[in-house]
């Protein structure tokens, strides 16, 4: 069986070309063949709903400084030998619907935060939020530099991969993708565990009750529910170290302010439900591909239990 490759989305843009990069230093790590894909936007006159894939074409501006910019690596661009096999395909078609399919037979999809369309002052462009959202592989967005991040929070030097872990919904394809990732890249894993605090109950329209469980207590509940999702993970990855987290307050801002000088921040997606059917990536997500510093990649949830 072929190994599934690492697609990069190109458009010409530096963001893109960044996000190149990374994908090439990714199919590297993975030992996996780099496809680097520019899907072609549609003249507006043609029916959006119509999707059509075209071979490259020798006038592909895109596709040509994709492999100059790749050209002089230490692995091949193309022919026999070298360590990363590339790839190069041109589409034709609206990149929003296009992107996300490319998942299907992809180990992993990579694009750049923004691309060469769109208003200038959008954090995250459109086909990186349907990609992140409807792609059936993993999803890395690579944010532009000096992304500014307030009360980033303190970390020990070294490689470092930072996850999500919520204790009440934890998600295993989410922490296997994040352990993996630290084992290629010899970095600690930091599992960032947030519980809601002050813990306010709700009576009445603007009146709540007082916490009646001791934060501390709450805390190592948490901590304990925390170890015990990490533990089966540790043991498949000994020679990650992997630390849990444990942090009051809002989830999202936890994780951005772990991520200035992370490797990889990696969230997960919502799985889908009976009451909401359509892919959804859930707030706490969206809020860390608008706001952290450092690459992103969202999971695709593990399949539903038969129980479910």
């Amino acid at each position: 069986m072929s190994t599934p490759p690492v697609v990069a989305a190109v458009d010409g843009s530096d963001d893109s070309l960044r996000a190149l990069d990374w994908a090439y230093d990714a199919a590297l790590r993975r030992h996996a063949p780099l496809r680097v894909v520019h899907v072609r936007q549609y003249a507006a006159w043609i029916q959006p709903e119509v999707l059509v894939a075209a071979p490259p074409e020798a006038d592909d501006e895109v596709l040509a400084q994709a492999r100059t910019h790749l050209a002089g690596r230490a692995g091949r661009t193309d022919g026999p030998g070298g360590d990363v096999a590339v790839e190069y395909h041109g589409l034709v078609g609206l990149p929003g619907a296009l992107l996300p399919e490319l998942g299907a037979e992809a180990q992993l999809l990579v694009l750049g935060s923004r691309g060469r369309g769109g208003f200038a002052s959008l954090l995250l462009g459109s086909n990186g939020l349907a990609a992140a959202r409807d792609a059936e592989c993993p999803v890395v967005v690579v944010p532009r530099p000096g992304r500014e991040v307030h009360d980033p929070a303190p970390a020990e030097p070294g490689p470092r991969v930072v996850t999500g872990l919520n204790v009440d919904s934890p998600d295993e394809a989410t922490l296997a993708f994040a352990f993996g990732e630290a084992a290629r890249r010899g970095a600690r894993l930091e599992a960032v565990v947030a519980y809601p605090w002050p813990a306010r109950t709700w009576v009445t329209p603007g009146e709540f009750t007082p916490p009646v469980a001791d934060q501390q207590e709450v805390e190592s509940e948490t901590r304990t529910l925390a170890e015990g999702f990490l533990a089966p993970h540790r043991a498949r990855r000994p020679e990650v170290r992997a630390e849990a987290r444990v942090l009051p307050g809002d989830a999202a801002g936890r994780l951005v302010a772990a991520s200035p000088g992370a490797e990889l921040l990696v969230v997960g997606r919502h799985r889908r439900r009976l009451l909401a059917p359509a892919r959804m990536m859930g707030s706490v997500t969206q809020a860390v591909l608008l706001h952290a510093a450092s690459p992103i990649a969202v999971v695709p949830p593990s399949p539903p239990s038969p129980e479910e």
